[in-house]
């Protein structure tokens, strides 16, 4: 087996690694620098988020009709962009097909 050096080695390992994290990720600036901005790329500040919620149903089908027009022309928009954007598509009737590997020869 190892012998008792190697077991002082591994035992130093289990805990010079838990130790060492908890310092490297323990410490405020790297909280500040790591942490922070990805937080406020998830979570949108708090004038960014919609803070009246509609409470009637006259109101919550508005809303539901807002989001639907905007989700519709996004797509319209995207749906244009693509069209602009996309390449001619060779003519493939022509063509036979002879498979994925007959293709090779």
């Amino acid at each position: 087996m190892g012998g008792p050096n190697l077991e002082v080695f591994k035992f130093g390992l289990y805990l010079f690694v838990p130790v060492m994290a908890l310092l490297h990720f323990g410490d405020p600036q790297w909280y500040h620098n790591h942490v922070l901005p990805y937080k406020e790329q998830l979570f949108p500040r708090g004038d960014k988020t919609h803070m009246q919620l509609p409470t009637d149903q006259a109101a919550v089908k508005a809303e539901l009709a807002r989001i639907k027009a905007e989700k519709l022309a996004r797509k319209q928009e995207r749906d244009k962009a693509a069209e602009e954007h996309q390449a001619p598509q060779p003519d493939v009737s022509s063509q036979t097909s002879r498979g994925w590997f007959r293709s090779w020869w």
